[in-house]
Formats: C-alpha cells, sequence, structure tokens
C-alpha cells in the first residue's frame, strides 16, 4: 500500500498541472495495483538499488518504494514533475534521489551501487535506444542484474522473437544474445492517462553471465542492422552497406548467401560479426 502521506495521483497531476505531452512520450500510470504489480514482478527489491527512467508523477516510484528498495535513483527529462517527485522524496527520507536530465545521456552505472536493477514504465520516444545501450554495456556481465521494462506490445514482441518469424529482427538478436527475455504480461491502454493507441507489455531481461556466442557488441549491432535493413533481400545484397565484399564475409562465416536475415539464428549472426570485424576495408 502506498503510504497514506501521499495525495492521490490524479491529484498530484492537477496541482502540477502534469498533462502528459506526446513530444515526450509519456503515458501516465495511476493504477497503484497495477505499479505494485510491476515492482512485484522484479523480484525482492530488498537491499537493491533501482534506476526508473521517466518517473513522471511517481506512481512507479512509489511502489519500487513501497516494495522495499534499498533507494531509488529517478532520472526524469519533464521539469514539471520534478516536485510532485520531491514531494515523494519528503516521505521516504534518503531512499529517492531525483536527477533531473536526459536518460540516453545519463551515466546511471556511476548513481548506484550493486546489486542494482532497472525498472520503468519507459518513455515511448526512447524505449528502443535505451534497451540497445544497456544491451551493449561493457564489461559484461554488466552493472544491473536484471531490467523489467514497459514497451509498446510490438516492441516486446520483437525483443523476445524467435527466428523466422515475422517478428524476428535486429532487437531479438540483440537482447537474447546477452540475455534472457521474456513477457511477463500485458498491460491493457485504459491503465494510462492519457491511453495509448496501442496495448503495452512488462518485458523481463536478466543477463546471460556469458553471451550466447563471443562477438564484439558494435561489429553485431552493425551486422544485424544491415542484414535487417533490407530483409526481403538475399544476405549477399542487403549485407553490401557494411562496405565490404558481402560474399567473402559470408563464405568465412560459412553463411549460405541466399539466405535472408530472418533465417538466421543469433550464432550465426555472431560468426558473421567477427568475420566482419576481423576483415579490414581493401
Amino acid at each position: 500500500m502506498t503510504s497514506p502521506s501521499l495525495p492521490p495521483l490524479r491529484e498530484v497531476i492537477a496541482r502540477h498541472g502534469l498533462a502528459a505531452q506526446k513530444s515526450l512520450g509519456q503515458n501516465f500510470l495511476l493504477d497503484l495495483n497495477l505499479t505494485g504489480r510491476i515492482a512485484r514482478s522484479a523480484g525482492s527489491l530488498d537491499d537493491h538499488d533501482v534506476v526508473e527512467v521517466g518517473p513522471g508523477p511517481g506512481g512507479l516510484t512509489r511502489a519500487l518504494l513501497d516494495a522495499g528498495a534499498r533507494r531509488v535513483v529517478a532520472i526524469e527529462k519533464d521539469r514539471r514533475c520534478i516536485s510532485a517527485l520531491e514531494e515523494i522524496a519528503a516521505v521516504y527520507p534518503g531512499r529517492l534521489e531525483i536527477i533531473e536530465g536526459d536518460a540516453l545521456a545519463t551515466d546511471m552505472a556511476a548513481l548506484v551501487n550493486a546489486p542494482a536493477r532497472i525498472i520503468a514504465n519507459l518513455p515511448y520516444n526512447i524505449a528502443t535506444p535505451l534497451l540497445v545501450g544497456w544491451l551493449q554495456t561493457e564489461p559484461w556481465p554488466p552493472w544491473y542484474d536484471s531490467l523489467t521494462l514497459m514497451f509498446q506490445r510490438e516492441v516486446a514482441e520483437r525483443i523476445v522473437a524467435r527466428p523466422g518469424t515475422k517478428a524476428y529482427g535486429r532487437l531479438g538478436v540483440l537482447a537474447q544474445w546477452r540475455t534472457r527475455a521474456r513477457i511477463l504480461f500485458d498491460v491493457d491502454r485504459r491503465a494510462f492517462t492519457p491511453p495509448p493507441s496501442v496495448t503495452s507489455s512488462v518485458v523481463e531481461l536478466v543477463p546471460r553471465n556469458a553471451p550466447l556466442s563471443e562477438a564484439d557488441p558494435r561489429a553485431l549491432e552493425r551486422v544485424v542492422a544491415a542484414a535487417f535493413g533490407q530483409r526481403r533481400k538475399m544476405l549477399r545484397a542487403s549485407l553490401k552497406s557494411l562496405g565490404r565484399d558481402p560474399l567473402s564475409l559470408l563464405e568465412e562465416a560459412d553463411i549460405d548467401p541466399t539466405k535472408r536475415a530472418e533465417e538466421l539464428d543469433i550464432e550465426a549472426f555472431c560468426a558473421l560479426a567477427r568475420t566482419f570485424a576481423a576483415k579490414r576495408p581493401a
């Protein structure tokens, strides 16, 4: 239960004039039963620092603190929300740190102590670049021990998609290469203010101790982006954008050049990334 010292979220939003802004990808969660479920789905938060991106008026922030998080670091770009978050900080002395700034430009690892988790209802307009950045963290295993994140359902399906499926692509390869990813549950659009046009899903990503196969993350990102950038074409054509001879790359990686990106499993993409990283342009 939320502390009785805090007013209802609708009152907070009205008092601070926090109409959600589409330009910031904002959709506020006001259902405290739902925010509590998200916090609980991340497992025990005792003795954990938690990074939350885009807390808005603080519905999930309250739930994370109530669930026992040792400390929550809330990163919020919208200055209007800061005073609402400060009200929460006053009720939980020393347990909520508010960072006003752009999450994409924030060194989150420097803000927390291990063990740490990332739990957030991510702003839709930066959700994918944030996730890709977290997946490319070095060294690996990363500074966080799990990610529990809200995405649009379509993005969630891409994260967990298997080879040979329509949803399989760049995001699925990068996510499953280094983490075990699964969709925990869906969230009806009516749970948000304002309601988005699509269903959302909460996704859990738990880092693997070692990736599925050896590869440089930047090389893997480039290879996968090129392959799926023209996913209807055979690899011998789609990989031309890498600036290397695609037939030579594919031969050395022992991959049929007539295959398409969606037919390759993650291990094959890693083999291609290793060849790409080792082969200098002529």
